[in-house]
């Protein structure tokens, strides 16, 4: 166990010469327990630990390739070939490795299903891994076998794979696999419509996992399922939700939730995401977040006050903003312009036969700068088209100024779509 911890504290100094080292004298089990041992530090929030987890894989892989296939008689080391490759192992390492082995029915089969999760052949992995009961395995394996059948089943499966992901929880609290499978857990949760199963995996996240280097993806995925279940999703759950994290944290929360209520059109959402941006927005010499701004002010439009977000609009600092911003500004800038210049309102925008519900998609909010919480995965995309059942919110009256306004709002933005997504990306 020493010579476990030591490679693991080796590996998080970044040592990793003394670390090579270190490993050629180990059995694969003990190198297998030093990844875990890293992966715990990454789910307590050492964000050092992260480039640690890839550099230990590649150590392991060098390892495993040396080793005779004498030495997996021994069932831990066999155990530790399992974790490897359901830990992101080389795959031409688990090739090699399982055709050499000797194997009894079960580890083989079991086998061959982690080396094609490894090739990428999820078809081939899920025949297998959903017949296997991860209960019934080591507890060392059973979790990660746990996590690997949800991810292969997701899409085909999803009730399947959240039962999966319960049981990779309770089979490894407190590890980078429960991180991993409340995480999980949220994207599935909009799937099923499941709101009850989104907001306690969305607390429970937030209360044991937040400091991870995984929290963005958190951010992200949390974000667009209150906005796929936006008619049932209950806001409270929203300010739940934020009230464990800090104020830029919520921040960043709320604004992203604005940009992508925005982009579908659901305006209710985006009123109730871009108040709460302005709440958390000030800074420490009072002034206001000037995207937090845009978006309150064009979350309240009406024909009834075009003139007042233009003066808010022309207040923004300019200079305060990224450049996709600015081209937000100023496109809202000009469309309300021309809302308010009648000739334009008679020869250039006229009214549908039927006035109907504002289908409108406000502006995109530009790449947010996470301060607090660390971008490490890919953001989740924004959902690809606008929904058609938007509102209008109560009390504002549809008539052709207010539509014809919205409607060429839209339209202005989706000019500006592809400049946003990659600014965002960023």
């Amino acid at each position: 166990m020493k010579a476990v911890a030591r490679l693991a504290a080796i590996l998080v100094t970044g040592l990793f010469l003394d670390a090579g080292a270190e490993a050629a004298s180990m059995q694969p089990y003990q190198m297998v327990r030093s990844l875990q041992r890293v992966q715990d530090r990454i789910a307590d929030g050492d964000h050092a630990a992260l480039p640690m987890q890839q550099k230990l894989l590649g150590i392991i892989d060098n390892r495993m390739r040396k080793a005779a296939p004498d030495d997996f008689s021994d069932p831990r080391n066999l155990q530790a070939l399992l974790i490897y490759g359901l830990s992101g192992g080389n795959p031409k390492t688990l090739e090699l490795l399982f055709s050499k082995l000797s194997l009894n029915a079960d580890e083989s089969r079991l086998g061959n299903a982690i080396v094609r999760y490894a090739l990428g052949d999820f078809a081939a992995a899920r025949s297998v891994l959903q017949e296997i009961d991860p209960k019934s395995l080591p507890p060392e394996v059973g979790p990660p076998v746990a996590l690997v059948s949800a991810t292969v089943t997701a899409r085909d499966n999803p009730l399947f794979a959240v039962r999966m992901l319960d049981e990779a929880r309770l089979l490894s609290p407190g590890t980078l696999i429960e991180e991993a499978a409340l995480r999980r857990s949220i994207p599935l949760a909009a799937a099923l419509g499941d709101t009850e199963r989104l907001a306690r995996a969305s607390e429970q996240y937030v209360r044991r996992f937040l400091r991870s280097p995984y929290a963005t993806q958190f951010v992200d995925t949390f974000v667009a399922a209150v906005v796929e279940l936006h008619e049932t999703v209950d806001p409270g759950m929203v300010d739940d939700v934020t009230a464990q994290m800090s104020s830029e944290q919520a921040r960043i929360v709320y604004l992203r939730l604005a940009r992508k209520s925005a982009i579908e059109g659901y305006e209710r959402l985006l009123a109730f995401a871009s108040q709460k941006a302005m709440a958390h927005s000030e800074d420490a010499d009072g002034d206001s977040d000037p995207r937090a701004v845009l978006y309150a002010n064009m979350a309240s439009v009406s024909s009834d006050n075009v003139d007042d977000v233009l003066a808010a609009l022309n207040g923004i600092e300019r200079d305060r903003l990224s450049s996709a911003d600015r081209e937000l500004l100023d496109a809202a800038t000009a469309i309300a312009k021309a809302v308010l210049d009648e000739p334009r309102h008679t020869s250039a925008v006229s009214p549908p036969p039927e006035p109907t519900p504002a289908e409108a998609g406000l502006p995109e909010e530009a790449a947010i700068e996470d301060n607090g919480i660390v971008e490490n995965e890919q953001n989740a995309t924004a959902p690809a088209s606008p929904g058609t059942d938007d509102l209008v919110f109560p009390g504002d009256p549809v008539n052709e100024e207010a539509d014809g306004y919205l409607k060429e709002m839209r339209s202005k933005l989706e000019d500006i779509d592809a400049l946003l997504e990659e600014e965002t990306a960023q």
